[in-house]
């Protein structure tokens, strides 16, 4: 699904702050990915989703290095194949919950060519399953609380069934028990649909939940020349 070879990557007027020889993520896995906070774990989620470049080395999506599209075709190819759920959620506040949910399939055909019998089924379906009761779903997004707010991202990074799902520290905001309920649903539902799921947090109590455990200062050597 992924693949890192020297992997080099810096904010301007900074060292490197991203250093990796080679990570290889298999399809279908659950990777687990943790460090404290300040190592580089978004600045990492950036460049698998090509939404940062490498200064060098190669990040690929189901063999296709990021580096090798011009920016229109990137964005196109990471709204066909991969799903994003933001630490901050994200969630278009004028929009309605079952609205922010059908954004991928409004700007990618192959998400709601995926989508059974249509998108807004498809979509519907995912805000039941992830708990949402029908009576939300024309609510605007910031209507909201914490936590349904997060299952809408969830939902509309899983809708079309993305090969590559990415989670940005999306329980940091979350208590136990809420929390908890929220990683069943979405490991569940990237089990059900075969996704891939790379998860970081620095809460490392959540690591036993997934196929598969990585360390950033560990992969990073970057961070242990610093």
């Amino acid at each position: 699904m992924l693949q890192i070879r020297n992997l080099r990557f810096a904010w301007p007027a900074a060292a490197n702050c991203i250093d990796i020889e080679s990570l290889d993520v298999p399809a279908g896995r659950t990777v687990f990915l943790h460090g404290p906070s300040g190592c580089g774990k978004s600045t990492l989620l950036g460049l698998m989703a090509g939404v940062l470049q490498a200064g060098a080395g190669t990040v690929s999506l189901l063999g296709q290095p990021w580096a090798a599209l011009p920016a229109g075709r990137r964005d196109a190819r990471r709204a066909d194949h991969v799903g994003v759920i933001f630490q901050q959620f994200n969630l278009l506040p004028y929009l309605t919950v079952l609205d922010n949910v059908l954004l991928p399939s409004r700007f990618s055909a192959l998400r709601a060519s995926r989508c059974e019998p249509s998108p807004r089924e498809a979509a519907q379906s995912l805000l039941q399953r992830m708990g949402l009761p029908a009576t939300l779903w024309q609510r605007r997004a910031d209507a909201l609380s914490v936590g349904q707010q997060q299952r809408v991202a969830a939902a509309r990074a899983l809708l079309g069934r993305p090969e590559l799902v990415i989670a940005d520290e999306p329980t940091s905001a979350l208590d136990a028990a809420v929390r908890d309920h929220f990683m069943a649903l979405l490991l569940g539902e990237c089990q059900a649909s075969g996704s891939t799921l790379v998860f970081v947090s620095h809460d490392e109590r959540l690591a036993e939940r997934f196929d598969d455990r990585l360390s950033l200062p560990t992969l990073n050597r970057a961070a242990v020349a610093a």
